[in-house]
C-alpha cells in the first residue's frame, strides 16, 4: 500500500486525458455532483497506465486555501 501524508481522499473516474510532450491534463468525475482536474507529467500518466473510464482515488493536498466571499 502506498503511503502519503494527505488526509483528503476522493474516489473518482477518469473523464478525459489531454496529453502533451511533458505534462498531461487529466480530468475526473467524482462521485458527487462535481468535476476535478489534475496536471501531472505524461511519464506519470503512462506509468500508471491511466485510461478514460478508470476508477482512481484522488489524494488532495492543497498548498493554498483561498476563501471567497460573494
Amino acid at each position: 500500500m502506498m503511503k502519503y501524508g494527505a488526509r483528503n481522499k476522493v474516489t473518482a473516474k477518469v473523464k478525459s486525458i489531454k496529453t502533451g510532450d511533458v505534462m498531461s491534463l487529466v480530468k475526473f468525475d467524482v462521485h458527487v455532483p462535481a468535476e476535478m482536474g489534475s496536471v501531472l507529467t505524461t511519464e506519470s500518466v503512462e506509468h500508471m497506465n491511466l485510461k478514460v473510464g478508470d476508477e482512481v482515488h484522488l489524494v488532495i493536498k492543497a498548498v493554498h486555501v483561498l476563501p471567497v466571499k460573494e
